[in-house]
């Protein structure tokens, strides 16, 4: 029988003359998001592709110009898109422990109308998916969030935010990896190294691979 396909969009923006970027969907969804790592395993095989970088719904894609053109490469890229992705392997399972006492846990249960102990049930209830690796070295965005825990992110953005700070925003959570200012909601913290320099990749989380938070003293 002939590979199956599906009628999937995608949208191919320039990037300069030696990059582009192809777009599957707008929205944070895991079955957008196995199709990105499907498509950029698939582009990481061919020899005109330099580098195949997966985002929440897309890929951005560096390649040769020596060996294919972008409007062929654009046209390849619609053809693999369209192959239903194959069976997919489970990404690696993460169990962080965290200590919910984030200085914003009591103003985010306020404007949700919960209790902290509902949030903390909330947000460790789920096995979150990284949908992508970015922001600064280390950081994964997790989700999606439960309904009842998505917030806008804050108005005014912390300077600093300790690493190992864990946060939510819109239908994300994510830890902080380093010192970096940040505008998520700070619901927690965990000891869990997540920068990790001397491993290749420098990161203990990659796309694809599964989260799975549980509450825990100090």
């Amino acid at each position: 029988m002939p590979p199956q396909r599906s009628t999937v969009r995608v949208r191919i923006h320039p990037l300069g003359d030696t990059a582009l970027l192809a777009e599957l969907g707008t929205r944070l969804d895991t079955a957008i998001n196995t199709r990105a790592i499907a498509l950029a395993g698939a582009l990481k095989k061919r020899r005109d592709v330099r580098q195949a970088v997966v985002g929440a719904a897309s890929v951005t894609v560096r390649f040769d110009p020596d060996q294919i053109t972008h409007d062929a490469l654009a046209a390849a890229i619609r053809r693999l898109a369209t192959k239903r992705p194959p069976m997919e392997e489970p990404g690696r399972l993460h169990r962080i422990p965290v200590v919910y006492d984030g200085p914003d846990l009591d103003a985010v249960a306020s404007r949700l109308g919960l209790t902290r102990q509902e949030i903390v049930e909330l947000h460790a209830r789920p096995i979150y998916r990284v949908f992508l690796v970015g922001f600064v070295p280390g950081w994964a965005y997790l989700g999606p969030l439960p309904d009842e825990l998505v917030l806008p992110r804050r108005p005014l953005p912390r300077t600093h935010v300790p690493a190992g700070s864990v946060a939510i925003a819109g239908q994300q959570t994510g830890i902080y990896p380093l010192d970096t200012p940040g505008g998520w909601h700070l619901i927690g913290r965990t000891s869990v190294r997540l920068y990790l320099p001397d491993s290749d990749p420098p990161s203990l989380f990659r796309a694809g691979d599964r989260v799975k938070f549980f509450a825990t003293h100090e």
